[in-house]
């Protein structure tokens, strides 16, 4: 079950909670979050290498299985307009794919979260090359912190 709303996904989630794993989509990366059972925080994880999708579906599986995830926030990378590009759909058929994972999934609208995550790095005096490989998995934090504040406050 694809949810394009907060409230929406929060009637698929599980009663009671629990953990939900961020994820931003690149052509290159996927990075991955995870947030507290509460939904207090949300946390960079790890950034994987994109290869073929069933070798990336069994690693997300893997990780969705050691953190015990019960639900997926999908960074979407609409225009600054809010109209689809070919990467939306990209991402979007990306999300569909997730559907063997058998976890609800929440489309996050994720403009600016790369820009403003590059920015902190910045301002924390992160070098140029320790940025190239945590920004991914900070970008899926920022994407998943923006959800789970949404969802807590519903």
């Amino acid at each position: 079950m694809i949810a394009v709303t907060a409230s929406e996904y929060l009637g698929a989630l599980p009663e009671g909670g629990g953990r939900l794993m961020g994820l931003d989509v690149g052509t290159k990366t996927i990075g991955l979050a995870t947030c507290d059972t509460g939904w207090s925080f949300a946390t960079p994880a790890e950034t994987i290498i994109r290869t073929k999708f069933a070798a990336d579906l069994a690693t997300l599986r893997a990780f969705a299985t050691r953190h015990s995830i019960v639900g997926l926030v999908v960074g979407l990378p609409l225009n600054m307009d809010g109209s689809d590009s070919p990467r939306t759909q990209s991402v979007r058929a990306f999300a569909r794919n997730l559907e063997p994972l058998g976890l609800p999934l929440l489309l996050w609208d994720e403009r600016w979260s790369t820009i403003a995550v590059e920015r902190v790095m910045i301002e924390a005096d992160v070098s140029r090359a320790k940025r190239a490989t945590k920004i991914d998995a900070h970008a899926a934090a920022h994407i998943l912190q923006g959800a789970i504040d949404a969802l807590v406050a519903i």
